[in-house]
């Protein structure tokens, strides 16, 4: 594992740890996307930069190389028509040539060699952001779900502090005692009439008497209406 791999599990394990203890998770998350974001914007910029440096020390080398095959040839044509002096400072300009070409094409393969790991790095870091965006997803929809859950609760806290089955109970026992005094007030009501009625069956007979003792008396008297 390489020291940049290493360095980078530590670092997005370190990130998960703050985000599973973090308060507001999603704030985290954004502020993390946000540098990430600008670290990618910097990259690529410096890539950008890396393949154009390359491409200018890919040239310089490709130019050197041809010159130096073309003072080879001036040098032969020459040497071949007696100019050994002509020949002589072809050869210096090619042999200055080829050690020009061997420089620019070493910085050019170093260079690229820093192309491809700043892309992989480039490449990691878009990987990272994908990874941590959808970690945001995934908190949003945590989030909300804790949201409704509470909101059930509270829905619920509200109906259970409404009619309980024993409040039923007892309204039950009320309406039970209401209809028995009913009952009972029209036993009593029935009772009275009954006894009125006897009373004034007495009354009547007691009257029936009276009135029979007042016309014995009358008839004692002498007085007779019929």
């Amino acid at each position: 594992m390489s020291l940049g791999k290493r360095f980078r599990d530590i670092t997005v394990a370190h990130f998960n740890e703050m985000l599973e203890n973090a308060e507001d998770p999603v704030r985290l998350i954004d502020k993390y996307l946000a540098s990430q974001s600008e670290q990618i914007r910097e990259s690529e910029r410096l890539l950008q930069q890396c393949l154009s440096h390359a491409a200018s020390l890919r040239q310089q080398y490709v130019s050197a190389e041809q010159l130096k095959e073309r003072r080879e040839q001036q040098a032969m044509l020459a040497l071949r028509a007696g100019e050994e002096e002509v020949a002589r400072i072809a050869l210096q300009e090619k042999m200055q040539q080829e050690e020009k070409a061997t420089q620019y094409r070493a910085l050019y393969d170093q260079s690229k060699m820093g192309i491809v790991e700043l892309e992989e790095q480039l490449q990691q870091l878009k990987t990272d952001f994908d990874e941590i965006a959808s970690k945001r997803s995934y908190y949003i929809a945590r989030l909300e779900s804790v949201r409704l859950q509470q909101r059930m609760n509270e829905r619920l806290r509200s109906m259970g502090a409404g009619p309980n089955p024993r409040m039923f109970d007892r309204l039950d026992e009320r309406v039970s005692d209401m209809e028995l005094t009913a009952r009972t007030l029209r036993e009593v009501r029935g009772q009275v009439r009954e006894a009125w009625s006897a009373v004034g069956s007495a009354a009547s007979q007691a009257l029936e008497q009276e009135m029979a003792k007042l016309r014995t008396k009358l008839k004692q008297e002498g007085w007779d209406k019929s």
